[in-house]
């Protein structure tokens, strides 16, 4: 075999090079006997790889999504404003990459999941704090106007909120609606609901099916084990029995675990405005890193590009860097795979040429925002939540 033709056979590296390259002169004087000839020897690279969703193992895709109402508290610009840095447009367009105004507690740390009310997870739909507590706003019936907000409190959980663009309608019976510039929530009470917003849209039936598209991507959950996905480029079908399809070729897949009920509407309170303590731009893991990684994904080389011209524009001096887990795996392996994500996520802004002092921190399991189990049972779409990378940006005073 000459030069030219060793050098494409292991560029191609699959089946059919093999085939294509084999009527090349080796530059032997005869064949040898069939008898003495050497078996070919089987080779990793003659298997193509399967195609997979990014951040998942093969044949596995994402839930149907949580519904996800804003930090209340923090809906007063007056009280944001100068405090929080206006980047949401520059990540509008990047799936699974959110921004919002940081909630700290007394001691200047991000509080994770505070003020989220995660519409379903515990199965109540009531402010949820990361330690699992309930906390109920309610404080009385009354109305009130403050920096342009007025809000109506029924004293029954019922009553209306309206200001900066966002609208809010709670009938006291569990269901409500939430719609601001970017998002509207529906939420009927009875386990079921719909949410509209920039990534996408999401039906809950609240029996265990739900449908999600956005992003040029379709996932369908039946409510039986099975469903289906498909992205440009990529079919995958469940079949509910641990048989499955992925393109086409038949994959041994695990059911589906069903869609979780929608909690109900929480109780509308009288707005108590806190200042916000900065800014937190979250990635889902699966945006940047493959399924139980901690090197950064080629292709994500735009978002992280993306993040970095907004650090460098918005002269950000210093920032944090942390990585969080979901619950599967041992505490230690946990801890160890967060801190490497947050690490690598910090080299590569680094890389970029970001000049603001960054610190990465790994968390491991321990700062939940939504559950990761329900009722005892596994929670996918909250697990999918937990797993993810936050940069905090503190505010400039």
């Amino acid at each position: 075999m000459n030069t030219s033709a060793r050098a494409l056979l292991a560029l191609l590296g699959t089946a059919s090079a093999v085939i294509a390259l084999a009527g090349c002169s080796v530059g032997v004087a005869s064949p040898a006997p069939a008898s003495q000839k050497p078996k070919p020897a089987a080779s990793a690279a003659a298997t193509p790889k399967l195609p997979v969703v990014p951040g998942y193992d093969v044949g596995e895709f994402p839930p149907v999504p949580l519904f996800r109402l804003p930090d209340l508290s923090l809906l007063d610009s007056a009280s944001a404003s100068g405090f929080t840095i206006d980047i949401k447009d520059d990540f509008a367009k990047i799936p699974g990459v959110t921004v919002s105004p940081a909630h700290c507690d007394a001691g200047g740390e991000v509080v994770a999941g505070n003020g989220s009310a995660y519409l379903y997870g515990d199965g109540s739909g009531n402010y949820t704090g990361s330690d699992g507590s309930i906390q109920n706003y309610g404080d009385g019936s009354g109305s009130f106007t403050l920096n342009g907000i007025t809000v109506q409190n029924y004293g029954d959980g019922s009553g209306n909120y309206a200001g900066n663009g966002v609208t809010i309608q709670n009938y006291g019976d569990g269901s409500g609606n939430y719609s601001d510039s970017t998002m509207t929530v529906q939420i009927y009470g009875d386990g079921s609901g719909n949410y509209t917003g920039p990534d996408g849209t999401i039906q809950n039936y609240g029996d265990g099916s739900g449908n999600f598209a956005g992003n040029g991507v379709t996932i369908h959950n039946y409510g039986d084990g099975s469903g289906n996905y498909a992205a440009p480029g990529l079919t995958i079908e469940n079949y509910g029995d641990g048989t499955g399809k992925l393109n086409g070729k038949d994959i041994k897949v695990d059911p589906i675990a069903p869609v979780a009920k929608l909690g109900v509407f929480p109780p509308l309170a009288a707005l108590q405005p806190i200042t916000s303590c900065g800014t937190v731009i979250t990635f889902d893991a699966g945006v940047l890193f493959d399924f139980d990684k901690f090197s950064i994904r080629p292709d994500a080389a735009a978002t992280l590009k993306t993040v970095a011209a907004a650090l460098t524009e918005y002269k950000v001096a210093n920032a944090v860097v942390s990585g969080h887990t979901d619950a599967k795996g041992s505490d230690d392996y946990n801890q160890t795979l967060s801190e490497k994500r947050a690490a690598s996520v910090v080299a590569a802004l680094k890389k970029a040429g970001v000049s603001t002092s960054l610190t990465a921190e790994g968390y491991g399991e321990s700062r939940p925002v939504a559950a990761n189990e329900v009722d005892g049972k596994d929670n996918p779409a909250g697990r999918q939540l937990n797993r993810r990378v936050e940069i905090f940006i503190p505010a400039s005073l």
